[in-house]
């Protein structure tokens, strides 16, 4: 599967998303590496397995493996982290921001790429999993490492991108699915 194969499966309701796709793919304000790792780590995150599977296959070949490991850590580990701290920040109680989580997050230490680069990625696996207190807190971190404002909201586009395709898509096989069962 390719970028185009995944475009020619969306419905012509969903052309915009065909349009976003084929221009997101080649994002100036980004490199070639953050880019590609930014959609790789979306579309780990969006869960829809073709998504992931034609994502992966364009842009998988346009990182080195520790570049292509590094963007799924950032899918993984932000997983995680943006439950945990979804949480902490949507429940009433205060005591929760205080305590320490005590869950291992040594990859954002060393995550084998830029500092940037890890971070872009995984603001945008955050945006795809509506965690506000991790968008907010990564923007912060790419911002003192001197990412500009177009880099950060490209990656925000990808991530909006990925998740709608991967939204579309499954509502399509959903919907598919229920009218065969209907006949």
């Amino acid at each position: 599967m390719s970028l185009e194969t995944l475009k020619s499966r969306l419905p012509d309701y969903a052309k915009d998303l065909r349009l976003n796709l084929s221009s997101l793919a080649t994002e100036a304000a980004l490199t070639e590496q953050q880019r590609a790792g930014a959609f790789i780590a979306s579309a780990i995150a969006s869960r829809n397995p073709e998504v992931i599977q034609s994502i992966t296959a364009e842009f998988g070949p346009k990182l080195s493996a520790e570049a292509l490991e590094a963007a799924k850590t950032a899918a993984a580990i932000m997983a995680m982290t943006n439950v945990y701290y979804r949480f902490t920040h949507l429940v009433s109680a205060s005591d929760y921001k205080t305590m320490p989580a005590k869950l291992r997050m040594n990859a954002l230490a060393k995550p084998g790429v830029d500092k940037i680069d890890f971070e872009l990625w995984s603001t945008a696996v955050s945006a795809v999993n509506g965690c506000g207190m991790c968008m907010d807190s990564h923007e912060k971190t790419l911002r003192s490492h001197g990412a500009t404002a177009e880099q950060i909201q490209a990656v925000a586009r990808i991530a909006a991108t990925v998740h709608a395709v991967a939204a579309t898509l499954g509502g399509e096989a959903a919907l598919q699915g229920e009218m065969k069962a209907a006949a």
